[in-house]
């Protein structure tokens, strides 16, 4: 892939060049050597350690405008120091910002310093100023790694980044103790379902973080059963693109939930695997990420490292380029249904208020009902089945329920401290919610049926991103964001200069739209389009890609 090599030195070069304006030069400053991470603005000894990785791969690539540059030699110098200062004798590394003496953010540091590390020691016999260099990363690493026996993590893909370094550094050092430890966290069986999903079901970021480490436990113990998993994710993950080539993130539990997050960081994972295991839909991916760094103007994935270091990959070339834009699949371990029908996607999800997802290149759509029942403030499906016709089905039983005296006297008379738990209560009313999706010609139909309790003043919420007017037969409505609107009848189009979508009809037999003080939110930034009725009600909502015919 000679393309995508050269544009990932130009953009590596680009990278430098920033480094070395935000790197700290000042000798009196705590912070000499670091680099500022530019999100938070604060110095972390992680920020320094990936722009070190792009200073050295520049600094030894003879097509890099830094090649061998006295000035970019004297950075790495002074970032190493920094980091060998906010290394702990123990060998872990704070993430200032929440996490100290920390092994997960201590794995990601090291993860990032091995493959520049393999290649130093490719080049290191040639040359005394890069043999030190190697030297003093290599005991990063190793110290680092030993760091990690110590453990401690808190979430699912923490064990995985931890494992992953464990299992390579013992390889990549001959510890033993390494690998031993590397096998208590693998003792809990990977969490990667029958469907490629990941616990976290991050696909705008950690999916991609576990994929890295299931490569690197295969290479780390020789061993190709991880790496399956990983298989098994960027499979699902070729149903997780949008028209506008971002990923869906809607149902993450991860701080990438609706993000826009482009996949060009799973480039190297569809590459090598695709490479490895001869799957062309994996080599056809790694070319089309290029394709939308182009078009979206960004920066190239960050593994020029990694290129130097298996020139194989320079070597290699794929003519292929793209990912389907026609399928319907039903996660059933995941319970949540992606379809796409050319520029236009949908998105069914169990157990999320926010159940519905549509997305026509521009425009995105989230659909709620939402109301207040008991504890209840929206629908949140319990069950999601796909029928016989290829239509999905959603149904919550919302359980309404009062507490009722205690029998007997209790021990205190202080609300708080009595056992609450264990009154007993009067069960009833149910309020049963149903929803269908069905698919017809160049869009849905949404089936919404409520029961069971009568006279609650209910509401279907439409929260549109990416439109600038809401035209129907009756209203022309310019559209900022947040706006609140209720449309009681017809269809209306919600509208940018590029696309359509066409929904309705609508309905309003009450302008109740809040609901209680500790109710669902809104969308931030959406223009929200409420239909509202009196339960019980029955109603069937069409949205359409384009304008009705």
């Amino acid at each position: 892939m000679i393309a995508h090599y050269k544009k990932m030195i130009a953009d590596t070069d680009k990278r430098v060049a920033r480094t070395l304006q935000i790197q700290n030069t000042d000798k009196s400053s705590r912070f000499y050597g670091g680099v500022i991470e530019e999100a938070s603005g604060i110095y972390q000894a992680k920020s320094t350690i990936y722009r070190t990785t792009a200073l050295i791969a520049a600094y030894l690539n003879e097509e890099s405008i830094f090649f061998n540059s006295e000035e970019v030699f004297c950075r790495i110098d002074i970032a190493l120091s920094y980091i060998e200062r906010k290394q702990h004798d123990n060998g872990l590394f704070d993430y200032i910002t929440c996490n100290f003496f920390s092994a997960p953010d201590t794995a990601f540091c090291i993860k990032k310093l091995i493959p520049t590390l393999e290649l130093l020691r490719t080049v290191r016999d040639n040359d005394d100023k890069v043999k030190a260099v190697s030297d003093r990363i290599e005991t990063i690493v190793h110290k680092g790694a030993r760091g990690l026996l110590l453990g401690g993590f808190h979430t699912p893909n923490h064990r995985w980044a931890i494992a992953s370094v464990l299992a390579y550094s013992a390889k990549l050092f001959g510890d033993e103790e390494l690998r031993e430890a590397a096998f208590i966290y693998l003792n809990e069986g990977i969490d990667c379902n029958g469907d490629g999903e990941f616990a976290e079901k991050s696909a705008g970021n950690y999916n991609r973080v576990n994929n890295d480490a299931m490569i690197m436990l295969s290479e780390g113990l020789e061993d190709p059963a991880y790496e399956q998993n990983a298989i098994r994710n960027l499979r699902m993950m070729l149903t997780y693109f949008e028209p506008d080539d971002s990923i869906f993130t809607a149902n993450s539990t991860r701080f990438d939930k609706d993000h826009l997050i482009f996949p060009k960081d799973y480039y190297l994972e569809y590459l090598k695997l695709g490479i490895k295991y001869s799957i062309p839909e994996f080599l056809d991916m790694a070319n089309y990420i290029f394709e939308i760094v182009a078009q979206k103007n960004i920066s190239s994935p960050d593994f020029l490292t990694q290129y130097m270091l298996y020139p194989e990959l320079r070597n290699f070339e794929h003519e292929g380029s793209g990912y389907k834009d026609n399928y319907k699949v039903f996660y059933k371990d995941s319970k949540i249904a992606r379809v796409r029908r050319g520029d236009m996607t949908y998105t069914i999800m169990n157990g999320k208020s926010n159940f519905l997802y549509v997305h026509n290149k521009s425009i995105k759509l989230e659909m709620k009902i939402g109301g207040s029942f008991c504890e209840h403030r929206a629908f949140k499906s319990e069950s999601m089945t796909e029928n016989a016709d290829g239509s999905y089905s959603l149904h919550q039983t919302m359980r309404g329920w009062y507490y009722l005296p205690f029998k007997d006297k209790p021990a205190t008379s202080d609300w708080w401290q009595m056992d609450n738990a264990s009154r007993e209560k009067k069960l009833g009313p149910d309020m049963n919610i149903d929803v269908t999706v069905r698919e017809v010609e160049n869009g849905i139909d949404v089936d919404i049926s409520t029961s069971g309790v009568e006279g609650a003043p209910w509401r279907v919420e439409l929260a549109f991103s990416g439109i600038d007017k809401i035209v129907s037969e009756h209203v022309f409505i310019p559209v900022h964001g947040d706006e609140t609107i209720i449309l009681k009848d017809s269809y209306f189009e919600a509208m940018n200069r590029q696309d359509i979508l066409t929904v309705g009809p609508g309905f309003g037999t009450h302008d109740f739209t809040e609901g209680k003080e500790d109710s669902e939110q809104k969308n931030p930034g959406a223009a929200t389009v409420y239909f509202t009725d009196y339960t019980s009600f029955h109603h069937v909502i069409s949205i359409r890609n384009g304008r009705e015919k």
